[in-house]
């Protein structure tokens, strides 16, 4: 007879789970050899907190549920950072999480309960054998509706429990995407928005990534050309209109200075599928305080206060609604197309001049980013870690789809997931190769999944901004005279990489990057990292005020 550990295996294989992360421990092992017992692949991490990142990864490139397993107390406690930026990432995650038997109170232990419901996850715990393998499939189809990760506590008792009979074997097919039932939006919003869209002089319709989930994309850019909009995009979103002639790209703090200077001058802006966050208007302080702001989600609580019209509904059915209640004409409501036709080309940075400040053995970050995007994989996931060089590689480095950019990290503001991050992008998309953008201090941080990238991806490009710094805290709070723990000694990423198996380079000067032509000659193969070894004072201007940095020279 099989037992309960057995059956949530066996389900979660008839459920279409194809691929599973964790890390073993006392509370899980029979959930791992259930797993293997049922044929599901299984990549083990070396730290929980890469574990759920995976997963995490995973769902944002691929759509279908992430699951991962881990062990309770430390085990449960030490992926607190990937699981509360899963939270905010709005994930459909499910953490697998063994749990001491009913009754059993030991000093070591922690209220794993309570940590979850702190980092804003929901719970689900298993109190009767006769429940387990529902609630496992339970938790699947509401990780995926409600767009959040949810813990399920496995008692080690229950899991050695004989399964009972009569348990369903093959739930239907869950691990791929569930939508939850969305109300049309409300006519009289929808109207309003017509409106202001037919007396704009200046649209801007900005497309954030529940644009992306809703399919939204092609109706949105209709609306634009109905109403002589542009188009913009957060930076989760980049790539979503593809090469649209009338997209400015990423709008915020990585915005282009003419992005921002036509976002300054937009008279309505739209947002669809958004929580316009810091990084997309500051507070509104981007917009002309005259503009009109509206704001498309669907939760009331996602509205921004500076919103001035917010419509409640899913992306594609507003923008389907409003595309419908303008003319379809080849003269659009608004000429705004027509008067800055001349300034589109510069909305990309590589159009944009700067003085370069390489040294003869150090490289300017965007020199650098610049001559790696022709030298990338056509077929790729970019994946960026958190710091101060985001900004580089997220300009520089085109994207095809919103699916192909993966930030980990940004929606806590931490460091560190980039490692693991890449690892969930691999096996989500085994069709593309990862690269990977990181710090020096992240890839520290995280280092130990460098190792899981390794034995699992089959093809990745690892990108090291090596500044021997903290460069964030550096360049914010560098007056504050706290050197000693921010800045530190050249670091050999090239001799931890070479140690764990893959290829490496230390990259000083653009001939270096020969390391990656040769690579791609061999056909990306394997994973190659490299050491860039980039000079320090060269300050992204999104760590200061948007806006208010001089324009660059034409």
């Amino acid at each position: 007879m099989s037992t309960v550990a057995e059956a949530i295996g066996s389900a979660l294989a008839h459920a279409g789970v194809r691929n599973t992360f964790g890390l073993a421990g006392v509370g899980n092992v029979r959930v791992l050899a259930a797993l293997a017992s049922a044929g599901v692949p299984y990549v083990p991490a070396r730290h929980e907190a890469g574990a759920v990142a995976m997963a995490d990864a995973y769902h944002r490139v691929c759509g279908e549920v992430g699951v991962c397993t881990v062990t309770y107390g430390p085990g449960l406690t030490n992926t607190a950072t990937s699981l509360a930026d899963a939270v905010k990432n709005r994930s459909a995650v499910v953490v697998l999480c063994g749990a001491p038997p009913a009754g059993l109170t030991r000093p070591i232990d922690v209220d794993d309960e309570a940590v979850v419901a702190a980092l804003g996850a929901a719970t689900v715990r298993v109190t009767d054998a006769r429940d387990a393998v529902a609630a496992v499939i339970g938790a699947l189809r509401s990780a995926s509706a409600d767009a959040r990760p949810v813990v399920v506590f496995l008692p080690v008792d229950i899991q050695a429990m004989p399964a009972v009979s009569g348990t369903p074997a093959r739930p239907d097919a869950v691990a791929v995407p569930v939508a939850a039932p969305v109300a049309l939006p409300a006519k009289p919003e929808v109207d309003a928005l017509v409106e202001l869209l037919r007396s704009a002089d200046r649209p801007l319709l900005l497309a954030g990534l529940g644009a992306w989930r809703a399919n939204a994309q092609q109706l949105i850019a209709a609306v634009a050309d109905r109403c002589g909009g542009l188009l913009a995009t957060t930076l989760l979103a980049k790539g979503i209109f593809g090469d649209n002639p009338w997209s400015i790209g990423v709008v915020g703090s990585l915005a282009s200075p003419v992005a921002t200077e036509l976002l300054g001058e937009a008279d309505v802006v739209v947002a669809f599928g958004t929580s316009l966050t810091e990084w997309t208007l500051h507070g509104g302080r981007l917009l002309d305080p005259a503009a009109n702001l509206v704001q498309i989600d669907l939760r009331a609580e996602q509205l921004s206060p500076r919103t001035d019209l917010g419509v409640i509904g899913d992306a594609a059915d507003v923008a389907a609604g409003v595309r419908d209640g303008l003319p379809a004409t080849t003269t659009p409501v608004s000429g705004w197309r027509l008067r800055v036709a001349g300034l589109l080309d510069g909305v990309r940075w590589e159009q944009v001049r700067y003085a370069d400040r390489s040294t003869a053995d150090r490289l300017d970050p965007r020199t650098l980013s610049s001559a790696l995007a022709e030298l990338l994989p056509k077929d790729r996931t970019l994946v960026t870690d958190g710091g101060h060089f985001i900004g580089w590689p997220a300009r520089y480095w085109p994207v095809h789809d919103p699916s192909g950019f993966l930030f980990t990290g940004v929606s806590l503001q931490s460091i560190g997931l980039g490692f693991a991050g890449a690892v969930g992008a691999a096996v989500g998309r085994t069709d593309r190769a990862v690269v990977l953008a990181t710090g020096d201090g992240g890839a520290l941080m995280g280092l130990a999944e460098l190792d899981t990238l390794i034995r699992t991806a089959d093809s990745a490009l690892v990108v090291v901004y090596d500044d021997a710094a903290y460069g964030a805290e550096v360049h914010m709070h560098g007056r504050l005279g706290i050197a000693e723990g921010t800045v530190f000694t050249d670091t050999d990423f090239r001799g931890l990489a070479t140690s764990l198996g893959a290829e490496a380079a230390v990259v000083r000067t653009l001939a270096d990057l020969d390391a990656v032509r040769a690579w791609r000659a061999r056909g990306c193969a394997g994973t190659l990292l490299l050491d860039c070894k980039v000079v320090r004072d060269v300050v992204g201007d999104y760590m200061v005020e948007p806006g208010t940095a001089a324009r660059p020279a034409p």
